[in-house]
């Protein structure tokens, strides 16, 4: 089942979670572990992130160095699948423009179409770090919409060299909102223009960068639905864990936490008391969602496995 289908199958509120595939070297466990603590909620879907390459430089003869590509984060296809076969749940991974070619993409298209892996979440990426704005790869993608049409083409049978095959099922996937914004938009009106093409390009779904006012988010549906947007919009939400993520989530995400929420996590000696904070607030936040019966609501759970159950168990 799509997605969309997956959310919207029973009467309730559905529930989904994001994991992060281990860094080089490590194993699998951990993020087995996260699945076993948080399945009990009945997820209808397990999101799994890609990472780019980041260049390193390394010493080298004569004391020169030579620049590397590094990826700390491989194994998404190879996490999707182990996902979907040990658990029997909808793995969704993404498909990013960052650090890819276009071969590189369709060669990851032709692995999970082998795998049985229908669901996808396309986005743009991050740029690199030693970027100061963000630079597709040669024979890359510049724009989420730019991939959309790729796999829209996958879906048809042809390949990017014109070559053709047969696609017994096809991809469907969803796309990033912001409910604050992009970054790099200059303006919210444009963004959401951007986000129109995306949908009008076949996007099923969109879900929201993470937020902490749940006013933003409903603001956000709200101009969706003005300019013909009907998909379903998922809110993507997460509990702070730490005290430090009172200033490093604004900057790294650019969101906006909301005075209350500010107001407490100052107050917090430790991450312990961080943590409670957050546990409530998103607590508060999911409650409030699913009382607005939005279709499903997703959590950011990196570093947050353990508040992530908390508010479900109160939710859910």
């Amino acid at each position: 089942m799509k997605v969309t289908e997956l959310i919207t199958s029973g009467a309730e509120t559905s529930f989904s979670f994001e994991v992060l595939p281990p860094l080089k070297g490590n194993g699998i466990e951990k993020v087995f572990k996260t699945i076993d603590r948080l399945r009990e909620f009945d997820p209808k879907y397990i999101n799994i992130t890609t990472h780019r390459s980041e260049y390193i430089y390394k010493e080298a003869d004569g004391g020169l160095y030579q620049r590397v590509a590094v990826r700390t984060r491989p194994g998404t296809v190879a996490l999707a699948a182990a996902i979907q076969h040990k658990y029997n749940i909808t793995a969704v991974p993404h498909i990013i423009c960052s650090g890819f070619s276009k071969a590189e993409i369709e060669y990851s298209l032709i692995d999970l179409n082998f795998l049985g892996i229908h669901d996808l979440l396309i986005l743009r990426g991050d740029k690199a770090k030693h970027e100061a704005r963000f630079i597709p790869e040669p024979d890359g993608h510049s724009h989420a919409i730019e991939l959309q049409s790729q796999v829209n083409d996958f879906n048809k049978g042809f390949f990017i060299d014109g070559s053709q095959a047969v696609i017994n099922t096809p991809f469907s996937y969803g796309v990033a909102g912001y409910p604050e914004k992009h970054d790099e938009a200059p303006n919210i009106e444009q963004d959401l223009k951007r986000l129109k093409d995306k949908v009008d390009n076949g996007a099923d779904y969109v879900v929201t960068q993470m937020f902490f006012d749940n006013a933003k988010y409903f603001e956000f549906v709200e101009r969706c639905r003005e300019m013909g947007i009907t998909v379903p919009i998922i809110p993507g939400i997460k509990p702070i864990v730490f005290a430090s993520q009172l200033n490093v989530l604004p900057k790294v995400f650019h969101v906006d936490l909301p005075d209350a929420l500010a107001e407490e996590l100052a107050k917090c000696k430790d991450d312990a008391s961080a943590k409670q904070v957050g546990v409530e607030w998103c607590t508060m936040q999911a409650k409030e969602l699913k009382a607005k019966g939005v279709p499903s609501i997703h959590f950011y759970s990196l570093m947050a496995t353990e508040s992530v159950a908390q508010v479900a168990k109160a939710v859910y």
